[in-house]
């Protein structure tokens, strides 16, 4: 479903100055996995399709800075799940999964040059992909990685800034970036099946084509949407509501149900 938004509504995302991303471990192979089979993944293939999102990045303005690879931890190249960041602060999270807390620490030495850091603790978890901001409005997703006490300390860090915090359950997918992601300008791409829409108030919602589910993921970089190759009907309905994109090919960390945004982490450079 789509509708015109009202003028009062219309958020426009501010530019993305720097993206922060990390290669692909040798381990890949041994990833978490929730909702899907375990199949072949070829660590070589995953990273060149990810140094063509790098590349991708690059080409639309973003500096990008490479973390040192993680090898001993297989989700570590999914950098989105270890940090929330807004203007104000950089949040370290502690992932549901156990196997990526020790992601944290690396990040917190590549976000500190551009954020000042506070930490989700104690039996709290939050990862990143269940994070998605609007505005001042902050969506978090409570899935099997992100638990109630995770999104009351991200409440406690974020609302002293002027941030609205919204919990959205996700009974249908990882992440609530796995189901759901923001297009800039009141748009939203979501699996309907996955979440509920209606609680995304005010957003204009744009369905994912009904034969390509994992297909509600993307990463907005200023005017363009960066979108997985893999979903060329859904790719086609973005175009028709005047969507611009840069196409890459992300099937191979699919297999490790990453989306693209897990891949990056965004943020502006603050003077």
């Amino acid at each position: 479903m789509s509708r015109a938004i009202p003028a009062s509504l219309t958020y426009h995302a501010p530019a993305m100055d720097i993206a922060i991303i990390r290669p692909v471990s040798r381990s890949i192979q041994n990833c978490e996995l929730t909702h899907m089979d375990r199949t072949v993944i070829c660590p070589d293939t995953a990273q060149a399709q990810h140094d063509q999102y790098a590349r991708t990045l690059e080409s639309l303005g973003v500096q990008v800075q490479e973390l040192p690879p993680l090898h001993d931890h297989p989700d570590a190249v999914f950098v989105e799940d270890t940090v929330v960041v807004v203007d104000e602060v950089a949040v370290l999270t502690r992932p549901g999964a156990a196997s990526r807390r020790g992601e944290v620490e690396s990040m917190r030495h590549g976000i500190e040059k551009h954020r000042s850091t506070v930490q989700i603790d104690g039996k709290a978890t939050l990862e990143g992909g269940d994070v998605i901001q609007v505005g001042r409005t902050i969506y978090v997703g409570r899935s099997t990685r992100t638990n109630d006490e995770g999104i009351r300390q991200l409440v406690g860090h974020l609302e002293p800034h002027g941030y609205d915090v919204k919990a959205v359950p996700v009974p249908g997918a990882l992440h609530l970036k796995t189901a759901c992601a923001h297009l800039g300008n009141g748009r939203l791409i979501a699996n309907p099946n996955w979440i509920d829409v209606s609680l995304f108030h005010g957003l204009d919602i744009i369905e994912v084509h009904e034969d390509e589910p994992f297909a509600g993921n993307a990463v907005q970089v200023n005017d363009t949407l960066i979108f997985s190759s893999q979903y060329p009907q859904t790719a086609s309905r973005l175009e028709r509501h005047g969507l611009t994109l840069a196409l890459v090919d992300s099937s191979e960390l699919a297999k490790a149900e990453g989306s693209l945004t897990c891949k990056s982490v965004l943020l502006r450079r603050m003077q």
